[in-house]
C-alpha cells in the first residue's frame, strides 16, 4: 500500500472528500517526521512506535580496494509495534492454538501416550543393528608385525 492508497482508504472510512482524506494523511507523516527529527519517541496507542535512534561515526572497508573508509554520525527510526498490531496479524495462530486447549483431558492424555510410546519405539529400533549390518562377515584380523616392523591396523572407513 502506497501513500495514495492509503489516503484512498481513510476517504472510505472517514467519508472525507479526495483532498481532505490527502491532507489528512500528509499531516500524520509531517507529524511523526517532525518529532521523530526532533528527537521525541512518538507512540500510536494500539499501532506502534516509532524511536529515533543515533549512530556514531565509524570506519568501514571498501571490499573491492580494501581502502578504509570514514562513514560520518547518522540518523534513523526504529518501529516497534503494538502488541494489539501483534495480535492483529497473528490472530490465525491464535484460534487454532485455542482449538487445541479446548481438546478433553482425556484425548490429549491417550495422545500424549501414544506419542510417547512411537517415539520410545522409534529410539528401540534405533538402537537395534540393522539386518545388513549383522549380516556382514568380520574384517580380518591385522597380521602380526615382523621384527622391528610396527603392526598394521585396519583401516576405517
Amino acid at each position: 500500500m502506497n501513500r495514495t492508497e492509503l489516503a484512498q482508504a481513510v476517504q472510505a472510512s472517514t467519508g472525507l472528500d479526495k483532498k481532505q482524506s490527502e491532507a489528512a494523511v500528509e499531516a500524520v507523516t509531517a507529524a511523526i517526521i517532525a518529532e521523530v527529527k526532533a528527537g521525541n519517541r512518538v507512540s500510536i496507542f494500539g499501532f506502534g512506535s516509532f524511536d529515533p535512534r543515533a549512530r556514531g561515526p565509524r570506519l568501514a572497508r571498501n571490499p573491492q580496494t580494501q581502502a578504509t573508509v570514514k562513514v560520518p554520525a547518522s540518523k534513523s527510526v526504529a518501529f516497534k509495534p503494538a502488541s494489539a498490531f501483534k495480535l492483529a496479524l497473528n490472530t490465525k495462530a491464535r484460534s487454532s492454538a485455542a482449538k487445541k486447549a479446548s481438546v478433553p483431558a482425556s484425548a490429549a492424555s491417550a495422545r500424549s501416550a501414544a506419542s510417547k510410546a512411537a517415539s520410545s519405539s522409534k529410539a528401540a529400533a534405533a538402537k537395534a543393528p540393522s539386518p545388513a549390518k549383522a549380516a556382514r562377515p568380520a574384517k580380518a584380523a591385522a597380521k602380526p608385525a615382523a621384527p622391528g616392523k610396527p603392526a598394521k591396523t585396519a583401516k576405517k572407513r
